[in-house]
């Protein structure tokens, strides 16, 4: 009876013993992680960025949308001014044609073709500039979109991430696990790239 209760006791000290082990030792795996920390993803993971996040914060983005529409402000100033022009020749020549102020009708027909021309002119010539500033648009988001596919290549190499998801005004991504959203670290990695090109 004696060798029995000697052999549960220290049984159950072995046991209490592991019990302590593996609860100490899952409480330090915890507490070595900052509650702030990037989560550890297991290799193979997804994660995503809120692509209209991140072409809010990134300065790149920022300073190519302020270029565009710089252009675009230059080309609508342009058209404007002539667009003028063209209305105040035409206010000019029905003044004129009211008064019988053409020596002959062979002129006035000549400076309606002119007129006419012009017109024609400034149709081409929006259609043109609208043509541009969309081309224009078209490279500035090829040359952000490879700038950022680019750095992420270069930056999800020590990184366990297979899929890096676009989410744009949440319509891709309905719902998923905090610590997914890799926008910020992204946008701030970009940005500090950026900010050291601009000083060289």
């Amino acid at each position: 009876m004696k060798k029995t209760l000697i052999i549960v006791n220290a049984a159950l000290a072995v046991a209490v013993v592991i019990l302590f082990v593996l609860v100490l030792g899952r409480k330090a795996t915890t507490e070595e992680k900052p509650e702030n920390a990037e989560i550890e993803k297991e290799a193979g993971s997804i994660v995503y960025i809120n692509t209209d996040s991140l072409l809010l914060n990134y300065a790149f983005a920022q300073h190519l949308s302020e270029q565009l529409m710089g252009q675009e402000e230059s080309s609508r100033t342009d058209f404007n001014e002539r667009a003028r022009t063209f209305q105040s020749e035409m206010v000019e020549f029905n003044r004129k044609v009211q008064n019988n102020s053409f020596l002959s009708l062979e002129r006035a027909q000549n400076e309606e073709r002119r007129l006419r021309q012009r017109e024609a002119e400034l149709q081409e010539l929006n259609a043109r500039l609208s043509n541009d500033l969309v081309e224009e648009q078209g490279r500035i988001s090829q040359q952000l979109r490879d700038t950022i596919t680019g750095f992420l290549k270069e930056y999800c190499m020590d990184k366990p991430y297979s899929i890096v998801l676009s989410n744009t005004m949440g319509d891709n991504i309905l719902y998923s696990t905090e610590g997914l959203d890799i926008t910020s670290v992204v946008v701030e990695k970009l940005n500090a790239r950026y900010a050291s090109s601009q000083k060289k």
